[in-house]
């Protein structure tokens, strides 16, 4: 009989340490996380702890940049940690257009492929199905993209762009900025009289249906590379299938936010996903 009790004894310490030392669920970071063959086709992995399949929701983080520049660390992580706790998070990089290599839709073809690995990851790395997608500038243009074009992998619960493009022809002929017609041109490789294919399916205003999912576009009155009428043509068709979308304009701010406006972003970020993401 003590026999037996020292055996059960032995067994409790031994299964109460193995509990104690299982770090599974533990808050986790990967950096560099590969997603492709090519050296930008990385992403940067923070997974917060106690999460689960179920609760748990993703964050994808794609920067700006003009898709020739920009990289994953230009988002200010810890800020991002603090502003939606709980979450996981996934910065992305993607192929940057350069003197005719990586013209579209090669950065679109990375996110997609970024999505798809994420998904295959979701058991090992403990989140749910809820997705949201953020980007800004570029990334922005990438997320909205994704999100209405690419339904098939998965649609997002929710999209949220910094100034984004969302016409990419109408950018052209209408850019705040002359030189923002050539710099389009060079990265498509035409202009849209010699491609108009190109231009319509790298837009996500084309891909606007009554699926598609809550949509919050941030955007300054005074941005002279993104004009503002790229988030309104947006907003009116957003409104034109149904779906729930908010636009906050905000005056005299340009291509970037100040300090005060990036905090009210902040704060509309937070009560959009909190009523669109439970």
């Amino acid at each position: 009989m003590r026999r037996l009790l020292f055996l059960s004894l032995i067994f409790l310490v031994i299964a109460c340490k193995k509990e104690n030392n299982d770090n599974s669920n533990a808050e986790k970071t990967a950096i560099d996380v590969s997603y492709g063959n090519d050296a930008k086709q990385k992403m940067d992995v923070y997974l917060p702890a106690n999460r689960d399949t179920v609760n748990t929701k993703l964050l994808i983080l794609i920067h700006g940049g003009a898709w020739i520049e920009g990289d994953k660390s230009d988002f200010i992580i810890d800020d991002i940690k603090k502003l939606l706790p709980g979450y996981a998070l996934a910065n992305v990089n993607y192929r940057l257009s350069n003197n005719g290599q990586n013209t579209f839709p090669a950065q679109e073809e990375d996110i997609s492929a970024a999505v798809a690995f994420l998904l295959n990851k979701q058991i090992e790395y403990k989140f749910s199905k809820k997705i949201v997608l953020l980007g800004a500038s570029a990334g922005a243009h990438l997320a909205l993209l994704q999100g209405y074009k690419h339904a098939d992998l998965i649609t997002p619960r929710a999209i949220i762009s910094y100034f984004g493009p969302t016409d990419l022809a109408y950018l052209y002929n209408h850019p705040g900025n002359p030189l923002v017609a050539s710099m389009l041109a060079g990265i498509i490789g035409a202009t849209p009289l010699q491609n108009a294919a190109i231009y319509a399916t790298s837009s996500p205003i084309n891909y606007v249906s009554g699926k598609s999912p809550p949509t919050l576009l941030l955007q300054g009155d005074a941005d002279p590379l993104v004009p503002v009428a790229q988030a309104n043509m947006l907003k009116d068709k957003l409104v034109a299938f149904g779906v729930n979308n908010q636009l906050v304009i905000y005056p005299g701010e340009q291509h970037g936010f100040t300090p005060a406006k990036m905090l009210d972003s902040y704060t509309r970020i937070v009560a959009f996903l909190q009523a669109n993401v439970p």
